[in-house]
């Protein structure tokens, strides 16, 4: 008999910039609103790079810790969670598996929309190197389903 195997994880990291250029900021605790984004950052306002005015786009973004510590390991580079300009960083948790399918982020509900390649903006905020290293470990942009707030340490779930 087949078991359903729950991936469990946390949030490590919560990181906002009130507009695209803007350095990002760590947080302690951000509130998500279905439809706009974590209030105070920039997809929030649709001043982000990727906001995509009346069209199903992604409120925010998730990547995993760990991919950080691998590029860090593999590439000699050191990375900081605020230069991947991602909205949460996660540890323990798969995030590629997600498109398409809903999970929960403490009483948070999100649904993955894409995966985020690294892109030119990134490149131009940090490096070639650093662009390269998150290939195919970008992260993921999500939709609010249900909004809430979200701290560090909050449990991530399906």
């Amino acid at each position: 008999m087949a078991q359903n195997i729950i991936w469990e994880g946390e949030v490590v990291a919560l990181c906002i910039a009130p507009a695209a250029d803007e350095p990002m900021q760590l947080i302690d605790e951000a509130q998500l609103v279905e439809g706009r984004g974590i209030v105070g950052d920039r997809y929030y306002t649709k001043n982000g790079t990727h906001s995509v005015p009346d069209e199903e786009a992604y409120e925010i973004t998730l990547i995993e810790s760990e991919a950080f510590e691998s590029v860090e390991t593999e590439n000699k580079l050191s990375v900081s969670y605020a230069d991947m300009r991602r909205n949460i960083v996660t540890r323990g948790f798969s995030l590629n598996h997600l498109v398409n399918r809903e999970f929960r982020i403490g009483d948070t509900v999100l649904r993955g929309i894409a995966l985020r390649e690294p892109c030119a903006h990134l490149m131009e905020q940090t490096s070639h190197k650093v662009v390269v290293g998150f290939i195919h470990r970008g992260g993921l942009g999500a939709q609010i389903i249900s909004g809430g707030n979200i701290r560090l340490g909050d449990t991530i779930h399906e």
